[in-house]
């Protein structure tokens, strides 16, 4: 089997983990949206954008680059010298964001949790897991064992979700609900280390292999926050400014718009991974190659998925959440669908960079993104509302990229065919016009309107010849 089968086999694998995660996610919006109040949900979603931010600090930008620096290691007494204090230094670190935490309780519960300390609690110690977790959790990403680094991705989202269902059904309060996604967290976190631990050893490493490994590191902590900052901080914003029940009626919208980036998890996942080898030989027409066939797919599946998540919002949101939610967030769905695909189109072409181990800029770029997003929310969210912070996020992930391509474009061609994205276009167009006319009310009618989108866009697509001959038959030797 070629490399590049094996590489679009582990995007297959990866992408339907990131399915099953985006799904668990859904499962639960229509469970708790109708348990409890819009602003017992809105407090729920800021647990979990709590849990997002922590790890992009407190693991100092270690497991992207435990990935750039060990992908190639075959060694295993190198990879435990470097592997033991990207782990040490994540836990002192992650101990400290914690003790602030609890410092700054009182003034961080009022704020975020409508000034429940036992939510803060709990969010607390989900934090330490989930730094702990991603560090473990790359270590498996690092060396390309793709089953066990998805059947972890997979546990832990389930785990957390069933439990917390079972709460909520039983009758629990919002804050003992919270307490199911730490189960989650803290079983994947114990089987990780079992089996880590028990391939490595345990060790104390070489401290003096981190000076190189953080030179690369420090660098992409702006990016990860900024990051979190326009993915995320618009909720924190929102909250603030308008409450809880605004949070409420914005997450769910904002949810189904960023399902499209599970689109995007394969090749972030794979890509740092696989691209460093043959750069380091001098093969750029292989990283060539990687890059474009990615790019290809990634619009292939997104585009179309934007508009038909646009055109059917609305009903969407009627049915798994209440008629309050849907009507007051349906229209946050085509920004952050539309962002989200900028942000693919980002998180595949600043591989340029990094393999050029040009971290700086992504830092530079992401600090300003940043900066951007918060100014844009504190001037849209006051007049357009919810929709403001849903545009704000839109222009920053336009900006990303834009500074992206442009900086990249220095060093290498970038990943783009404009006869084929204009196919795509074409497709999708049409699609949307198909589904709209529709007019779908109701699960079932939603369900039949998503097959007829698929079928007619597929239809076109090959009609078009977007996909080639060469491309199906790859295709055809993943399902023997």
């Amino acid at each position: 089997m070629s490399e590049y089968v094996r590489f679009i086999q582990r995007i297959g694998l990866v992408g339907l983990t990131n399915i099953l995660i985006s799904l668990s996610s859904l499962i639960f919006i229509p469970i708790i949206t109708k348990s409890f109040t819009t602003a017992e949900y809105g407090m729920w979603a800021q647990v979990n954008t709590t849990i997002a931010l922590v790890p992009n600090i407190a693991n100092l930008g270690l497991p992207y680059t435990m990935v750039r620096f060990l992908s190639a290691e075959k060694d295993k007494e190198k990879i435990k010298d470097s592997f033991y204090p990207m782990i040490s230094l994540t836990f002192i670190s992650t101990l400290i964001i914690c003790l602030l935490f609890l410092i700054f309780g009182n003034t961080i519960a009022n704020t975020l949790f409508n000034g429940s300390m036992q939510v803060l609690y709990i969010t607390t110690i989900i934090s330490f897991f989930a730094c702990m977790n991603l560090m473990l959790i790359s270590f498996f990403r690092t060396f390309q064992q793709m089953k066990r680094y998805s059947l972890f991705l997979v546990l832990q989202s389930y785990i957390g979700v069933f439990v917390s269902i079972y709460l909520t059904y039983a009758g629990y309060d919002i804050e003992t609900v919270v307490l199911g996604l730490l189960t989650g967290y803290v079983s994947v976190f114990i089987m990780m280390a079992f089996l880590i631990v028990k391939y490595l050893g345990i060790g104390i490493g070489k401290w003096s292999n981190l000076r190189e490994q953080l030179a690369f590191a420090l660098p992409t902590i702006p990016s990860n926050v900024s990051s979190w900052v326009v993915d995320s901080s618009d909720k924190y914003v929102i909250g603030i400014l308008i409450g809880s029940v605004a949070v409420g009626c914005y997450s769910p919208g904002y949810a189904l718009g960023s399902i499209l980036l599970m689109f995007l998890s394969p090749f972030a996942v794979l890509l740092p991974a696989v691209l460093p080898e043959h750069y380091e030989k001098g093969d750029m027409a292989e990283v060539d190659k990687y890059l474009s066939y990615s790019m290809k797919y990634y619009l292939l599946l997104t585009i179309p998925a934007a508009v038909g998540m646009s055109v059917l919002s609305k009903p969407l949101l009627y049915i798994i959440t209440t008629p309050e939610i849907a009507l007051g967030g349906y229209m946050v769905t085509p920004f952050v669908c539309l962002g989200a695909i900028f942000m693919g189109m980002y998180g595949i072409t600043n591989n340029i960079l990094i393999l050029e181990k040009n971290t700086m800029i992504l830092g530079k770029l992401w600090i300003v993104v940043a900066i951007s997003n918060i100014v844009l929310n504190l001037l849209l969210i006051p007049y357009l509302n919810i929709l403001g912070a849903a545009i704000a996020t839109l222009l920053c992930y336009i900006l990303a990229f834009a500074v992206t391509a442009i900086a990249s474009k220095k060093t290498m061609r970038l990943p783009f065919n404009i006869k084929e994205l204009s196919k795509i276009l074409i497709a999708s167009a049409i699609m949307g016009i198909v589904v709209y006319i529709m007019h779908p009310i109701g699960l079932i009618s939603v369900l039949i309107s998503i097959a007829v989108g698929v079928i007619v866009y597929f239809a076109i697509i090959f009609i078009l010849k977007a996909v080639t001959m060469k491309e199906i038959a790859i295709f055809k030797d993943l399902l023997h």
